[in-house]
C-alpha cells in the first residue's frame, strides 16, 4: 500500500508501455484472496446491495459503490429514481453492519435534497 492506492505487480505487465495500455481497466480479484481486515472494517464491496436508512429508519436506498474524492470517498446510494452521494465520513456514517445489510446515516440538512435524477 501507498497511502490509500494498493500497489500492483500483474503478471503479463512487464514494462511501463505495458502498464500504460493498462490504465483504466479494472482489476478483479477473488473475495478468498483479499487481505484479512482489522475489525470493524470492510471491503466496500461487501456494502453493494446493503439498504442505507437514516437514524429515524427513513430508507434513503441501496449502497451501489463508492467515488474517490479528495478528503474522503462519497458513497453512492441509489433509491426511487434518484442517486445520493454520501461523504463516507464518522458524523454521517453513524454505524454499518455488513451482517444485517444495513448502513445508518445522520446526514446534515439538505444533503438527501441534493440528489441527482
Amino acid at each position: 500500500m501507498q497511502g490509500r492506492a494498493a500497489i500492483l505487480a500483474l503478471e503479463g505487465i512487464d514494462s511501463i508501455a505495458d502498464a500504460e495500455q493498462a490504465v483504466g481497466r479494472l482489476v478483479a480479484v477473488p473475495q478468498e484472496a483479499l487481505a484479512p481486515l482489522p475489525r470493524g472494517t470492510f471491503y466496500a464491496s461487501a456494502l453493494v446491495g446493503a439498504s442505507v436508512v437514516t437514524e429515524d429508519g427513513v430508507l434513503v436506498g441501496e449502497f451501489v459503490g463508492l467515488e474517490a474524492a479528495p478528503g474522503q470517498d462519497l458513497w453512492v446510494v441509489r433509491g426511487e429514481g434518484r442517486e445520493h452521494l454520501i461523504p463516507a465520513v464518522a458524523e454521517i456514517v453513524r454505524e454499518v453492519n455488513v451482517a444485517a445489510r444495513r448502513i445508518t446515516i445522520r446526514p446534515p440538512e439538505g444533503l438527501l435534497e441534493l440528489a441527482t435524477k
